[in-house]
């Protein structure tokens, strides 16, 4: 191969990955809260991925290359994703937690981790044609900073860290700690569609819509049982 069509090949890097990361964070939260939430340009190269308070919420993923996600929340800006994303989903104003510690908001918090890293997810699998899978996200209410580290898994590790603000300028950082590596693109192919955040948004509000039907039909059928016992049938 000639050195002319040798610097014709497509290099994605680190930061390539950080930025599809990063439209995913922004594109998935914006949708599912009807609010802007924007990253800054300038990403801060960092030594140690750490969960921080007042909210920290961390994913691992695995596959075509390993990593680490962080979203470390103030509590303002966890309330206000919490708050919006309900609104959105059609909750009742009482209905809604005031604290970031209660359960409701880590739940929400969790789902919605879940929804931006599995979007990041299909992107890297349609522009890098590499598969990763992730865990289960993990949510913690936090008054002291954690260290997280991935390092035994990663033979070069590299760490990130962008700032986020919400619409109402409430601030919170994610962080990604992965090898640090480049994807070469050979040839030319296609990208398939993309899924866009208003597709994954309204799953998640069949899901949720779901999961409350069947909780309710728990119940109503544990009251039934209950009346039942009480007349002895």
């Amino acid at each position: 191969m000639s050195e002319s069509s040798m610097k014709k090949n497509k290099v994605v890097t680190t930061e390539d990955i950080l930025l599809k990361l990063c439209q995913s964070v922004s594109g998935v939260l914006s949708s599912a809260t009807s609010s802007q939430i924007t990253y800054s340009a300038m990403v801060q190269k960092i030594t140690k991925t750490s969960l921080k308070p007042d909210f920290g919420c961390f994913v691992l993923f695995d596959g075509g290359f390993s990593g680490l996600v962080v979203i470390n929340f103030t509590s303002k800006a966890a309330l206000e994703v919490y708050t919006n994303y309900m609104r959105n989903m059609g909750m009742p104003e009482e209905e809604l937690a005031v604290l970031h510690t209660s359960d409701e908001v880590a739940d929400v918090l969790g789902e919605l981790m879940n929804q931006l890293v599995g979007n990041f997810t299909n992107q890297v699998r349609k522009d890098l044609h590499t598969h990763i899978t992730q865990n289960q996200p993990k949510m913690l209410a936090l008054n002291k900073q954690v260290n997280l580290s991935v390092d035994t898994n990663l033979d070069r590790p590299q760490a990130r860290r962008v700032t986020f603000s919400t619409d109402q300028g409430n601030i919170f950082y994610l962080e990604l700690a992965m090898d640090k590596t480049e994807f070469i693109q050979l040839e030319d192919f296609e990208s398939a569609e993309d899924e866009c955040p208003d597709t994954i948004l309204e799953k998640a509000q069949q899901k949720m819509k779901s999961d409350k039907e069947t909780k309710s039909e728990a119940a109503s059928g544990a009251s039934a049982n209950d009346l039942l016992d009480e007349l002895g049938i």
